[in-house]
């Protein structure tokens, strides 16, 4: 079925649904549902969202979005669609711009205005070692001591990882559930739900509408969705090629590993067996030996009564040893 809304995990449709003048309502009915009661947002004013560095050979940071609020707090708004190395530090970084701009010439307190650094991520963390951390949605990061108790509160990072965002449309209990379900299923959207009905949401349909786009606007946005179905597919590509190699290692681990356990067990089935197979056949020798044994004494004795009775007949020694195969000594203990 042919989409009717926008893909909001595209740069252009992020930035139509909350980066625009149009859109500021959407922005700020969205970051009020991240923040608690007491810092919610009245008033927002887009900046220039290309942060220069102190000379021409500086670094800059180039946001998504860039805005200030009625207090002058400063809020970075970014989309990352994909995994990416460091991507935790790029964060820290792209926050040191608006602490940095807010420096007074002449005579300054240092009374800094908060900075919010916000990321909706189309993946997850994987060094999360535990539950609940694993699959949580919302990720806030405050500056702490070794107490774990916050040392500074006006810098805060929050990221929303949308893999981890599984609610269905009953389960929505907050106005953030509602923005996320509604960011995570828009482009599969077809008609307004019955919970969207809301001034706020009617008017984020109405901007994401694609038969409501200029030409303009339409081949940014094919451009725009055109590079993240790429960078899915790679992504999505080294994802299972990554998972292939994993398999093979596992197996090739595993079958060495079972070659071994099966080596040990072998060990013990076989000293098991040996000890059976010995211990039958030292029965069987031994019986025989005995039985030899038995055999050569009774023998034996019987030559000792043929010597008794040649000797009570008369017969010389040495007629009885030719006679019985005795040696003399034997002849003469008898």
């Amino acid at each position: 079925m042919k989409a009717k809304y926008l893909n909001p995990f595209t740069d252009f449709g992020f930035k139509k649904i909350f980066g625009e003048e149009a859109s500021k309502p959407q922005l700020i009915d969205f970051l009020n549902s991240l923040l608690p009661e007491r810092d919610q947002i009245v008033e927002l004013t887009f900046k220039n969202n290309e942060q220069l560095g102190f000379t021409p050979y500086d670094r800059k940071a180039i946001y998504d979005i860039y805005c200030e609020n009625q207090n002058g707090e400063k809020f970075i708004v970014e989309l990352q669609k994909a995994k990416q190395n460091y991507f935790r530090e790029r964060t820290i970084y792209y926050s040191t711009f608006p602490i940095r701009e807010q420096a007074e010439k002449g005579i300054w307190n240092y009374n800094l205005k908060a900075v919010y650094c916000i990321g909706v991520l189309d993946f997850t963390f994987d060094d999360y070692e535990s539950e609940p951390e694993k699959s949580e949605v919302v990720h806030t990061i405050n500056l702490k001591n070794q107490h774990g108790k916050v040392f500074y509160d006006k810098l805060t990072y929050i990221y929303l990882e949308m893999p981890n965002f599984k609610k269905e449309e009953h389960e929505l209990a907050t106005r953030l559930d509602k923005w996320l379900y509604f960011i995570k299923n828009l482009e599969d959207f077809q008609n307004i739900p019955e919970l969207f009905k809301d001034e706020v949401f009617t008017h984020a349909f109405q901007i994401a509408e694609l038969a409501k786009m200029d030409r303009e606007d339409w081949e940014r946005y094919e451009y725009s969705l055109k590079v993240f179905r790429d960078n899915k597919a790679t992504y999505d590509y080294a994802v299972e090629t990554a998972r292939e190699e994993g398999l093979l290692e596992g197996m090739m681990v595993g079958k060495q590993a079972g070659r071994e356990e099966g080596r040990e067990e072998g060990r013990q089935e076989g000293r098991l067996q040996g000890k059976l197979e010995g211990k039958l056949e030292g029965k069987l020798e031994g019986k025989l030996e005995g039985k030899l044994e038995g055999k050569l004494e009774g023998k034996k004795e019987e030559q000792r009564n043929i010597a008794r009775q040649a000797k009570m007949m008369g017969l010389d020694t040495s007629s009885i040893q030719r006679l019985t195969g005795l040696s003399l000594e034997e002849i003469d203990n008898l």
